[in-house]
């Protein structure tokens, strides 16, 4: 990673940091862990094995982070990794994250994500050394309703399917511990809101770009539910960036505790069938069909409104629609066609727009 000019963004904020990502063997994790290691951060991971074949997070072989398979639900396991891991900041990533398999699934849905938070923030309140935390939740945590601009922070949390209902608990949960014990002493926390994030590297079952990629590399046809259904797209490295900066802020003992949303530029709020027909402009050999129904509820419209990290944060997205699509589409060509693996020429190439479009931090 030494090729990697990352620090520009950043600066010295993680480089030396005892840092710990839960759920670091999963899709967002292993980018995370993957920037992270360039910052210097020292990385220890706490999640279960990668349930995929291939996995990110194998592929990238990341020697500089220790790689501990606990289960969040096994609340003295996971004591025991932050006090030998020591972090002064946590990233929580870990869930079960999948809404169709939460509707097959609901109890394991709600005890990894409720349940299995709980276990993290009173070991939490057990390893004083950990100054920060930012909990990683879902744009589909808010009540499904109609919204001008899309969804801002202080809009009512709801959720109709066991995935966004669990993690609209874990965001009343991470707020009930953060008044509660965590005002005069202890971690700023704070929880941070994104959906529909694509990008290499990710091989879930009933994700649309994961399944749209495995048929086109065995040249099968994907079925497709809900063709009109819009979304927030966005590249995985745009929510990791808000992510950082958020650590980064509340390392630094500024007051950004709280919710906070980051979603994608405004081009990049598109139909399901629109983000097909652009991803089957880059890879022709993606072919898809419209299923009809039934299906499990999903919402018809999300959109989230990132404003308030953009004046606070000073985040904001940088790829548009077309830029995070050629990126996902050129890594997957590249690992199927040519057995290469992208991840750090996408990651230097997004600090790199990063940069030129401003966004240079260091508190």
């Amino acid at each position: 990673m030494e090729s990697l000019a990352l620090n520009e963004l950043f600066g010295a904020a993680y480089a030396g940091r005892r840092v710990l990502v839960t759920g670091h063997t999963g899709f967002k994790g292993s980018w995370l862990c993957l920037w992270l290691t360039a910052l210097g951060a020292r990385v220890t991971g706490l999640a279960l094995a990668p349930d995929t074949e291939p996995a990110h997070w194998n592929l990238l072989g990341l020697a500089d982070v220790q790689d501990l398979h606990v289960d969040l639900r096994d609340a003295a396991a996971v004591q025991q990794t932050l006090l030998r891991a020591q972090p002064e900041i946590i990233f929580h990533l870990a869930a079960q994250p999948l809404v169709r398999r939460s509707y097959r699934e609901p109890a394991v849905t709600f005890d990894t994500n409720v349940l299995g938070l709980v276990n993290l923030l009173e070991a939490v309140r057990a390893t004083p050394s950990v100054r920060a935390l930012v909990n990683a939740t879902t744009d589909k945590v808010y009540l499904e309703q109609p919204t001008f601009g899309g969804y801002r922070e202080d809009h009512p949390l709801g959720g109709h399917d066991p995935y966004s209902t669990s993690k609209a608990c874990a965001e009343l949960v991470t707020e009930c511990y953060r008044k509660s014990f965590f005002v005069d002493k202890g971690p700023r926390v704070a929880t941070a809101r994104a959906g529909n994030v694509i990008g290499g590297g990710d091989w879930s079952q009933d994700r649309l770009v994961p399944d749209l990629v495995r048929a086109a590399s065995t040249g099968s046809t994907l079925q497709i539910r809900n063709p009109e259904a819009v979304r927030p797209w966005q590249h995985v490295l745009e929510p990791l960036s808000g992510y950082l900066r958020l650590g980064e802020l509340l390392l630094a003992g500024k007051a950004v505790e709280g919710p906070w949303n980051f979603g994608p530029s405004a081009d990049a709020t598109l139909p399901v069938r629109a983000l097909v027909s652009l991803m089957q402009s880059h890879w022709p050999a993606l072919h898809s069909a419209h299923q009809p129904g039934p299906h499990p509820h999903e919402a018809a419209t999300l959109q989230l409104d990132s404003s308030r990290a953009k004046e606070h944060l000073g985040w904001r997205a940088v790829w548009d629609a077309e830029t995070t699509l050629q990126s996902t589409i050129q890594w997957y060509r590249d690992h199927y066609e040519h057995h290469h693996l992208r991840s750090r020429e996408n990651l230097q190439a997004y600090v790199d727009s990063a940069r030129s479009a401003g966004l240079e931090w260091t508190s």
